[in-house]
């Protein structure tokens, strides 16, 4: 994708972030060539998209048993770019299960039918967001971390476009704690307790942990932060060098029925928080490009994930190829109710936290300079 100006461009040359910081028809082509900013001021047109009545929901319902968006299998409809258009995500993992809509869609070809050639590469997110702010790369999955927010003040342009997730009923995603003789998952208090994560107070956990550890007499301020590689969070819970650690699908498993560990709490029910993030190129450099990747990346998820997918063996055995885990590991853990919306309220959710946690500075950014909802709805053909 050729690379625009943006003041993102220009500020990176002396600012480092903080913390390392449709239409009906089936198949009408598009343009890519009318590049332009568009999507930021006057409103593109959103015209219906067939098979998609049902393709957004209220997001200010935050229930616990909302059902996600959907479309029908197969929706929305291919509209392909007029040239072929590279798009380049980064990731900070390869294998994780929310990555199934991205990794399933460039096996099955979604992506190809938009004219899209979209090359997935292996990033932490600490080394992938200034890329993304530069427009080396065009779209992030990862999450309106405390560092994505605190790049944005400094005029980074950078959005969150598409939810990712919300974890199923039986899910035991979340905080885990090492129980101490004597102590019960009730009883369990946390004060003084050193919490393993990935990233640290600057992460969207930080919002759900904030909930489990006021229920167990704590604090950010009081428990102690160690950042740990993906595949250290276990075995430092094991080995005793945390008290505590977030654990995602499906490593919890491993400790889920062992007396001597406890499940404290995970992700709100109904409240994705993370997904998609673009950058200059998508967002403003090539909208009609963004469109379609949210476009192939949403009829992935109402063709291949619409409900309980595991249940499908033949799928899973694909699903399993393309995370590189075996079909067993996967089907130990229910399946992710795969989600692209963005919930009203939860980037001041996550400000606030971060507030608390001393990781954000300045004023609370409002919602539309962390937010954009309009590349998901131009898919689905929706007029918020």
């Amino acid at each position: 994708m050729a690379r625009t100006p943006s003041l993102a461009r220009a500020l990176l040359t002396g600012v480092t972030l903080l913390g390392v910081l449709g239409s009906l028809a089936a198949c009408d082509a598009q343009t890519s060539d009318s590049a332009g900013p568009d999507s930021r001021g006057k409103p593109r047109p959103i015209t219906p998209v067939a098979g998609c009545a049902k393709g957004w929901t209220d997001p200010s319902d935050l229930s616990a048993a909302r059902g996600p968006a959907r479309c029908v299998p197969g929706a929305p409809a291919p509209k392909p770019l007029k040239k072929k258009t590279k798009v380049v995500v980064s990731a900070s993992t390869l294998t994780a299960e929310y990555l199934a809509p991205l990794r399933i869609g460039v096996a099955k070809g979604e992506f190809s039918k938009e004219k899209l050639d979209v090359e997935v590469k292996l990033l932490p997110t600490p080394d992938a967001l200034p890329l993304l702010a530069k427009g080396d790369i065009d779209v992030q999955y990862a999450a309106p971390e405390a560092a994505v927010l605190n790049g944005i003040r400094q005029g980074f342009d950078i959005r969150w476009v598409a939810g990712n997730f919300t974890p199923a009923p039986g899910s035991r995603s979340g905080f885990w704690a090492r129980l101490r003789p004597g102590e019960t998952a009730g009883g369990v208090s946390l004060k003084d307790r050193t919490v393993g994560t990935l990233i640290g107070k600057g992460s969207v956990i930080t919002y759900p942990m904030e909930k489990v550890l006021a229920a167990h007499k704590a604090d950010v301020d009081s428990v102690r932060f160690q950042q740990l590689g993906p595949a250290e969070v276990l075995a430092s819970l094991k080995n005793g060098g945390v008290d505590a650690a977030w654990l995602l699908d499906p490593v919890w498993r491993q400790v889920d029925g062992d007396a001597g560990y406890a499940f404290l709490g995970g992700q709100p029910r109904g409240e994705p928080l993370g997904g998609l993030l673009f950058g200059p190129d998508l967002l403003t450099g090539d909208p009609d490009a963004g469109v379609a990747f949210l476009r192939a990346y949403i009829r992935t998820v109402n063709t291949y994930f619409a409900g309980d997918y595991k249940k499908d063996k033949a799928f899973l055995d694909d699903l399993g190829d393309a995370l590189k885990t075996e079909p067993d590991i996967l089907a130990a853990v229910p399946s992710l109710r795969m989600d692209w919306e963005i919930r009203a309220g939860t980037v001041n959710r996550l400000q606030k936290a971060y507030a608390t946690a001393g990781v954000v500075e300045g004023d609370p950014l409002p919602e539309d300079k962390v937010v954009d909802r309009s590349f998901y709805a131009e898919a689905v053909g929706h007029k918020p």
